[in-house]
Order: C-alpha cells, then sequence, then structure tokens
C-alpha cells in the first residue's frame, strides 16, 4: 500500500488548535490544566529513548507500564500492555507484585486502576493534565442536581443509572450507590439489558451517543424512546412528562474525537476510495454509525482488520494515534482514516516520552509522582458498580 499525507495526516501546522490536538497546549475548559512539577526533559533530548530503557531496567518488576490504545507510538514502545481502558485496570490488579502502576492513559482510567489494585500498589499518571473531556462533561454535583429532578418527576425508583467506563470515580460512586452498572462499548448492550430487568428506565452517563446508538441500534428502541438531558438547562431542559414517557435518559456529553466524524466524511470516503468498508466506533454520532458498514468497540475494530482479507479497504472512525498504528500493522491492506483533518485525542497526546522519562526517572531516585488515589468511600461505592459489571452474563 502506498501512504500519503492525506490518508494518515501528519503533525498540523503549530496554530494554537494544532497544538492543543497535539497535546502540547491546555484547554481549560476541556482538561484539569495541572502541570507536572519538575523539570521535564526537552522533547529534543536524543537520549529520551536510551533513558526511558534504563530508568525502566533500573525499577524492574517494581514498575508495570499500561498504554492506551490512543497513546502516542513513542510512549506505547514502553508500554508492558496495551489495550482500552477496563483491560488495562484489570491487567494492573493482576500484576500485584508492581509496586508502582504508571497509567499512560487519562484520569479516569488512572483512578480505575486505583480502585482495582490493592493498597500496596501506587497508580501515576504521568501528566495530570491528561483529563478526558467526556468524563469532565458530567459531575457529581450535576448528577446528584439530576437524580433529584428525576425524583421530582415520578421516576427515580425505577431508573436504573448505567455509566460508562468512560467516566469520573465520582460518577461510578454515584451509579454503584444507586444499584446501577458501569459499561464499556463492548458491553453496553449486556449492561442495559440488565438494567432493564431491573428497573423501567436507564439514567445513561456521560456519552449520549454510546447510549443511543445501542439502545436504538442493537436493541429495537426508537428515537422517540430517548431524551437528552442538559445539565446546563433547567431541569435538564426537560418536562416531567418527558422524563415519564422515556426509558432512555441520555446525558448530554461526548467524545470529543469521535463527536467530529460527520456524514460528509463516510460519503467523501466513498467516493474516494471505492469499495472501502466504514468501520467506526459506537461513540460516533448516530446518524454516522447509521451511515458507516460496521461499529464496534475499539478491540472489536482491531480483531476486525486483523481478520479482514487481504487487499480490503478500510475508513476507520477512530482517534488517529491508533489507526496510524494499525495501518503500519497491516500493510497488505488499505487502512485510512475516516476525516482529512487531523482528530487526535489532545488530552491522549499529553503524556509523551518526557512525561513519561520524568515519571521513571523520578520513581528510580525514590520518589513517586502523580499518584491517583481514590477516596475509601468513593472507591466503595465504585467497586460496586464495577463489580456488577463483571457479574454481568
Amino acid at each position: 500500500m502506498t501512504t500519503t499525507t492525506e490518508t494518515y495526516g501528519v503533525d498540523p501546522d503549530p496554530t494554537p488548535l494544532a497544538l492543543l490536538l497535539l497535546g502540547r497546549q491546555a484547554d481549560p475548559n476541556s482538561e484539569r490544566g495541572v502541570e507536572c512539577p519538575g523539570d521535564l526533559p526537552a522533547a529534543s533530548d536524543p537520549g529520551l529513548v536510551e533513558r526511558a530503557r534504563a530508568a525502566k531496567a533500573a525499577l524492574g518488576d517494581r514498575v508495570f507500564i499500561l498504554g492506551h490504545h490512543y497513546q502516542r507510538d513513542e510512549v506505547i514502545e514502553f508500554a508492558d500492555v496495551t489495550g482500552d481502558s477496563f483491560k488495562l485496570a484489570r491487567d494492573a490488579a493482576a500484576r500485584p507484585e508492581a509496586e508502582y502502576i504508571v497509567f499512560c492513559g487519562v484520569h479516569f482510567m488512572a483512578e480505575s486502576a486505583d480502585i482495582l489494585t490493592s493498597e500496596a500498589q501506587q497508580v501515576v499518571l504521568p501528566d495530570l493534565a491528561a483529563g478526558c473531556s467526556m468524563a469532565d462533561m458530567a459531575t457529581a454535583e450535576q448528577v446528584a442536581e439530576c437524580w433529584d429532578v428525576l425524583t421530582e418527576a415520578g421516576i427515580a425508583d425505577v431508573t436504573v443509572p448505567v455509566s460508562y467506563m468512560n467516566s469520573s470515580a465520582d460518577i461510578k460512586a454515584f451509579t454503584g450507590k444507586h444499584g446501577g452498572t458501569i459499561c464499556t462499548s463492548s458491553n453496553a448492550k449486556r449492561a442495559l439489558e440488565w438494567a432493564f430487568e431491573q428497573g423501567e428506565k436507564v439514567l445513561f452517563l456521560p456519552d449520549q451517543h454510546l447510549g443511543r446508538n445501542t439502545a436504538v441500534l442493537e436493541m429495537g428502541f426508537s428515537l422517540d424512546d430517548c431524551v437528552l438531558y442538559n445539565p446546563h438547562k433547567p431541569n435538564g431542559g426537560l418536562t416531567a412528562e418527558q422524563l415519564r414517557n422515556a426509558r432512555m435518559i441520555l446525558w448530554r456529553g461526548h467524545c470529543s474525537v469521535h463527536g467530529r466524524f460527520s456524514v460528509d466524511s463516510v460519503n467523501e470516503v466513498r467516493e474516494r476510495i471505492p469499495g472501502v468498508t466504514v468501520l467506526v466506533h459506537p461513540e460516533c454520532k448516530h446518524e454516522v454509525v447509521n451511515a458507516a458498514d460496521m461499529v464496534g468497540s475499539t478491540e472489536y475494530i482491531i480483531k476486525a482488520l486483523d481478520a479482514a482479507e487481504p487487499g480490503s479497504k478500510w475508513a476507520i472512525g477512530t482517534e488517529l494515534n491508533l489507526v496510524r498504528r494499525l495501518a503500519k500493522a497491516h500493510p497488505d491492506k488499505e487502512i485510512v482514516f475516516l476525516d482529512r483533518t487531523v482528530c487526535f485525542c489532545s488530552t491522549m497526546n499529553r503524556i509523551d516520552l518526557p512525561h513519561l522519562v520524568w515519571a521513571l526517572e523520578s520513581l528510580v531516585e525514590g520518589r513517586v509522582p502523580n499518584v491517583i488515589t481514590v477516596d475509601p468511600e468513593t472507591e466503595k461505592y465504585a467497586k460496586a458498580a464495577l463489580d456488577r459489571m463483571l457479574a454481568l452474563p
């Protein structure tokens, strides 16, 4: 296959937006905006790779490095395991001998790892500014207010919360405290089926698109069965009657990466590459998922391309670092990014080689930086929600 800059995209020109997408600037509206203390190595340091190798070797089995699929290649090179957020958290829990879990991902993922690992282990996030805009779209205060609205409408006692893994520990704890469960993009249907066995309605947090796509495309619901709760409007922008008539109450949240894909993107790639199969993540908008040929989680996408016939053509609607990596891994297939514009996850890109080297060298020196700790009360209820997910058939 011939690769072009149009196929994968290259680092964009250094405009403020481009630098944000590459994780080189902060957006106070979508990130935690917390810088690492201490002096970071320069990104231009030619010895960074060797420094990372030396620090990791010095730590040995005391450290376990997790790399999310959306991380940069320079970081993935040093990961002991790669995967989605929940798989990585479980992998960490399965390595009790590791004193330090260095999570190359974002804040909510590190929280999940802290919940599932032992008290003897410490979870380190190389850059505290690596948050998640979707997770931050639902705060504990907003969700508590929503529950009050549902109570006033007389439906809270028949509503079961289901929260996507891409949520803060506080939201997971709210879910556990109110008898709900967590889901991933792989098991969202099973989680919703379980929830509807417990109650009449579901409050789905925080990604509206995964909730809508699962309910409508996999469970036979209609769009009229779904309402959108906007935490920035009084009563969520909904009447009590609308809430009582709904079966799926969707939180107004979304992924800033997957939300960028459009039907125009799908149409354009079909015109440009005849015979292409369009495969998108279920965090994409409903109309984009409808226009695509296939939809599935990150792990589903990876497995689909592994099993694809040589010579087949694919346009993938998910984060660009992963699409680039998949294209390199399958030179016998034509794999392109669904949209012509750059679409990195800006907060994932905050974890780079300088931050990883800084974190590892700090551990070698006996300093544990950027420890992510979930308080015991939050952990108790968040783990209850996670355990319900693990018990799903």
